[in-house]
């Protein structure tokens, strides 16, 4: 079933979502955070926070591809959802995963039951009380926010991610664990919404010995190959984003041709009248 129902819900619906969407824009181009060591989402994944539905923002980044391709003087989302593009459907990236594949988002109340805290050197979800459990099979993520609040869950591909936690704000560590009745076994910097340095790695762990958490026998690298053994964080300049910024006179629209990197919601939702 499609998202829209009639074209007068149509209307109503992508102005209500459109709005919303240059305001999370707005921020995503400030960045929500003055903390010098906090990490922004990574810019090839702005367009899964602006999305007001969140798709999965690997997905969206074909459509993308072809919007921006077409030189169409249609904002994206409305290309995609009402426009032009609404009937593209993708080889790569069919149109039913597309609109299937969406990431929640967790609000102020829903990241609670995701809030982990230190009790006698283990970690321990402050809500349930249970103690962190990683189990074999899964992969189990964390990020820390700038006001040192640390999150952890179970990662679900095109579903729940490191973007999930603070709804795409910025984090000042983020990567994977291995913890075992909360005791920590394993900590490493990896996010592909976050792009983690070691720098973030270092500040998570001085988190974690500022709550008397053991270090001693905490290894810090991979445990499966979810990481290849050369990876290195990709420098966010070379990103695929970055031609919003280079080439945006390539877009008809007046608008879209003055856009910059701040000025994402423009060129991506264009101007609701």
């Amino acid at each position: 079933m499609s998202h829209f129902d009639s074209d007068s819900d149509k209307s109503e619906t992508a102005i209500s979502e459109w709005a919303t969407a240059r305001t999370i824009a707005a921020k995503m181009g400030r960045g929500l955070s003055k903390d010098d060591k906090s990490q922004r989402l990574a810019r090839r994944h702005w367009l899964e926070a602006i999305d007001p539905r969140h798709r999965y923002g690997h997905n969206l980044h074909f459509y993308y591809d072809v919007w921006f391709k077409c030189k169409s003087s249609q904002p994206f989302f409305y290309w995609l959802d009402i426009g032009d593009g609404k009937r593209v459907d993708l080889a790569k990236c069919l149109r039913k995963k597309l609109q299937s594949q969406c990431i929640k988002y967790l609000g102020p109340i829903e990241r609670e039951a995701y809030e982990v805290i230190v009790e006698g050197g283990k970690l321990v979800y402050k809500q349930s009380k249970n103690l962190v459990h990683t189990t074999e099979g899964s992969k189990w993520i964390f990020v820390l926010s700038t006001t040192r609040v640390l999150y952890v869950g179970q990662k679900e591909k095109g579903k729940f991610q490191h973007s999930s936690f603070l709804a795409g704000a910025p984090t000042i560590a983020s990567g994977r664990l291995v913890a075992h009745n909360g005791v920590l076994h394993v900590i490493w910097p990896y996010s592909g919404h976050y792009r983690p340095t070691e720098k973030n790695l270092m500040e998570f762990i001085h988190f974690l010995e500022e709550h008397n958490v053991d270090m001693t026998n905490v290894k810090r690298h991979p445990v499966d190959d979810d990481i290849p053994p050369h990876y290195k964080p990709v420098d966010e300049e070379l990103l695929s984003f970055d031609y919003i910024e280079d080439d945006v006179s390539s877009c008809d629209d007046n608008a879209n041709a003055n856009a910059n990197a701040n000025g994402l919601q423009e060129l991506v939702l264009g101007l609701v009248m």
